[in-house]
């Protein structure tokens, strides 16, 4: 059997002595027209007015700022963007008035042959396209404070424009809830300060702070507060299926659009076991889910919500960017020597407060529950030293795992990544 896996996939040899169980996503419906469905989601929005309207409500030389997920995300944004310029064009909005920016968060920017594949080839050399710069203070502009009284700084292009329009894709999200919606607002186009605050220690460790809760998560709520505060006047986010094809479509009011999609998540995404598996194989969905190490911790909470106290989680992502580049402390944490429950309380009790903190202290959570080995194009010696196990094959991992509980151990695939998404009945 095959399991997502970089761009090609990963071949599993079964053993028909295994005690073993496949769950796949429930088959979507795929958009096969998806630029002419675009433009029709964008002429009848959902709690909105038209695009149209919203343009010529503006001046004629308006500025437009279109934000679009980074490369780390699947959402075939060449599309959106291809509709949703040729609409604009329509419109009135001339290229020139027309900004790209890239919601990096505090990953690293997207290079030249990744920006193409975003944008795609008819529009790369028409619309200027910027990174948003987490750290850099000339790129922000500081706008207030939330209610909890966390500095608010937000990408000064997209702050300053005449026309703000969002893009992404809905679908569960291992600390957020769901991606898509504010979250290109924060992380998304946030200075650093700001993320840091939006996703610290007691925001991660808080219970509703998991996969599709959506509904007060302390990240989700901040987020989209700040969203109103930056300002959206449109959104265009759509579903994808494991293959990363459109299935569904919405536009318009920026929380009416999430709200609708995560609806058609909830009746696609979720599937119900009766009891933890002692072994769960899972990946994070591919190529480019799966670039880097500091992503695959996304594919281990998914094994976490389906593994027993005690079992073994085996990571499946291709990791071609190595531990991640930019992410230096998280790979410093990965090579601290220290044990998980130490890092863990640590953070907790910011002993150790450093960007991207959330990714250890979520790996350590899950290294307390499980042990993980880590099926990749990494080397022994680059997994760190905090207790990740290595395997050159999900096999080999297999067979360390079984020998660790026992030869009838329970062992369940997920091989799409969180296109499905296993809930223990209680």
């Amino acid at each position: 059997m095959k399991i997502d896996y970089g761009k090609n996939g990963l071949e599993i040899s079964v053993n028909p002595n295994w005690n073993l169980t496949i769950l796949r996503p429930i088959n979507q419906k795929i958009i096969t027209k998806p630029i002419k469905a675009i433009k029709e989601a964008i002429r009848n929005p959902i709690g909105s007015i038209s695009l149209k309207n919203i343009i010529q409500k503006k001046r004629k030389d308006s500025n437009v700022c279109i934000v679009i997920d980074d490369a780390t995300r699947p959402v075939p944004s060449h599309l959106i963007l291809q509709a949703l310029i040729e609409e604009l064009n329509n419109y009135g909005v001339k290229d020139e008035n027309i900004l790209i920016l890239i919601a990096t968060g505090l990953h690293r920017s997207s290079n030249d042959d990744e920006i193409e594949r975003m944008v795609g080839q008819k529009l790369i050399n028409r619309i200027n396209i910027k990174n948003h710069q987490s750290t850099d203070k000339d790129s922000l502009v500081f706008v207030g404070k939330t209610s909890t009284n966390s500095p608010i700084y937000l990408n000064r292009y997209y702050y300053e424009s005449d026309v703000k329009i969002l893009t992404g894709y809905v679908e569960p999200h291992f600390f957020f809830g769901f991606s898509g919606g504010s979250k290109s607002i924060v992380p998304g186009i946030a200075g650093a300060e700001t993320i840091q605050a939006n996703h610290s220690a007691e925001n991660i460790a808080a219970p509703y702070s998991r996969f599709g809760i959506y509904e007060k998560n302390p990240m989700a709520e901040i987020s989209t507060e700040i969203a109103h505060i930056a300002g959206v006047d449109f959104t265009i986010n759509v579903c994808i299926n494991e293959e990363h094809k459109i299935t569904r479509i919405a536009a318009g009011d920026l929380l009416k659009v999430h709200d609708h999609l995560v609806d058609y998540q909830l009746k696609y995404i979720f599937k119900e076991i009766s009891k933890p598996y002692d072994i769960v194989i899972c990946g994070n969905g591919g190529y480019p889910l799966d670039i880097n190490l500091y992503q695959a911790v996304k594919s281990m909470a998914i094994g976490e919500m389906a593994v027993k106290e005690g079992g073994t989680i085996i990571s499946v992502n291709e990791c071609s960017d190595g531990i991640g580049v930019g992410q230096d402390h998280f790979k410093a944490l990965l090579f601290s020597n220290l044990k998980p429950i130490e890092i863990y309380e640590k953070i907790r009790n910011h002993q150790i407060m450093v960007p991207d903190q959330w990714e250890i202290q979520i790996l350590a959570r899950i290294m307390m529950k499980a042990e993980i080995f880590v099926i990749s194009k990494l080397l022994e010696n680059e997994i760190g030293n905090i207790g990740l196990k290595y395997a050159s094959s999900v096999e080999e991992a297999i067979e360390l795992a079984l020998h660790k509980h026992r030869n009838d151990a329970s062992i369940l695939i997920l091989p799409n990544g969180p296109q499905l998404l296993p809930l223990v009945r209680n």
